[in-house]
């Protein structure tokens, strides 16, 4: 028994969206916890975030695959359950290193929802119906960051950054609740399968050595490197270089609302074109617009008063091309690996994060007071991806 589709999509939007209501919600609050942590460099307020992504990399090595041993439904409750704990560590700590920790064991406990719900839908979905079902999930998951900002700004207008967390534990409950309550578990007893340690190595060597899988991950990593280098310096960007102030969630909601008819017209255009084309394509415009924009801000083009309105536009069309190749590009590196959807899903996305953040960190430490790093980031990375999607062949 399925739930109805649209219910469906919502419940895995929810899941989704636990990591960027893990992140952006933090967003605002950067100067206020570097200045209670005492924190000499506000730079290294943005390991908050690299923490927590951290471990959601990690996490999925180990999500993953169990859920394949134990099922769905369990995992995802008991990484909900882990995440809501350390959301109370993380309230009451006093110094950066017990936050960094803490922070890292949400990343660890939240990876389990997206993690294994890329396997749920995985055990009910495939080919372009399964790139359909991300793409609407995305476009609805893009909420979070649109709100999100906004939300975490008036929590520690009011009752001071730490609140933060405790709405991150009502949003955890919200998508524990309904999971338990409504999702029929996908993965029969019968088609479970014991954890070994060589079924392990062996999935993951079946995943190196598949070329179209590693090429759709180094992508996909790729991505999500300018993305969270992005994240990082959000906040620096619009409030220090071209002083948002306190509006700074508001151009955040824009940007996210102008950007998520993208996952929607993604989701229409995949079945008719292919999920490989409009990656593609998505990418190469990325370069084209991240190009113009750079050249706009480092030269006397336009005046200085239109530098803000500039970046919002570029952030826009950014975001928005991004949902035309995440869920594509999860489609793709998953569509060979049906047999061993759980650890899979486990090490690509694992691999994905864990390079992505590591680009994100030289991009983010690499802020000079400008927009320029996080624009070379896009340029960079973008390029590279266009490359590996070129290829690869036009089968997909």
């Amino acid at each position: 028994m399925r739930l109805p589709y649209w219910e469906f999509v919502i419940l895995v939007s929810i899941m989704f969206g636990m990591i960027a209501f893990g992140t952006d919600t933090m967003l605002p609050a950067f100067p206020n916890i570097a200045k209670d942590l005492n924190l000499s460099n506000v730079n290294k307020a943005q390991l908050i975030i690299s923490s927590f992504i951290l471990g959601t990399g990690i996490g999925q090595l180990i999500s993953g695959p169990i859920s394949d041993t134990f099922g769905r439904k369990p995992i995802i409750t008991i990484g909900l359950g882990i995440f809501i704990i350390a959301c109370g560590i993380a309230y009451y700590a006093k110094s950066l290193e017990l936050m960094l920790v803490a922070r890292f064991i949400q990343g660890l406990g939240v990876s389990a929802p997206r993690t294994v719900t890329m396997a749920l839908i995985r055990d009910l979905y495939s080919g372009r119906k399964m790139a359909q079902v991300m793409s609407l999930a995305m476009a609805i998951f893009v909420l979070v960051p649109a709100l999100a900002p906004s939300l975490g700004q008036l929590l520690f207008i009011n009752f001071g950054w730490r609140s933060i967390y405790i709405a991150f534990i009502f949003f955890a409950l919200l998508g524990l609740i309904w999971l338990n309550l409504r999702q029929p578990e996908t993965l029969p007893v019968s088609k479970r399968k014991k954890l070994k340690a060589n079924e392990y190595f062996d999935a993951f060597k079946l995943v190196i050595t598949n070329a179209s899988v590693v090429k759709y991950t180094l992508t996909l990593a790729l991505g999500f490197g300018a993305l969270f280098g992005y994240l990082n310096s959000a906040q620096q960007i619009f409030v220090d270089t071209f002083s948002a102030g306190m509006k700074f969630p508001l151009y955040f909601a824009i940007i996210s609302i102008l950007a998520a008819p993208a996952s929607f017209i993604n989701a229409s255009l995949v079945m008719k074109y292919g999920m490989r084309l409009l990656a593609t394509i998505g990418f190469a415009l990325q370069i084209i617009f991240a190009v113009i924009i750079l050249l706009i801000l480092n030269t006397s083009i336009l005046a200085d008063q239109f530098f803000l309105t500039v970046f919002v536009i570029w952030s826009t069309i950014a975001f928005f091309l991004k949902g035309l190749y995440f869920g594509n590009l999860n489609a793709l590196a998953m569509e060979p690996m049906g047999k061993i959807a759980g650890m899979a899903s486990a090490i690509i996305g694992a691999s994905a994060t864990m390079v992505g953040i590591l680009i994100a960190v030289f991009i983010g430490l690499a802020f000079n007071g400008t927009a320029t790093p996080v624009l070379l980031g896009y340029i960079i990375c973008s390029t590279a991806a266009l490359f590996l999607m070129l290829s690869q062949s036009k089968s997909d």
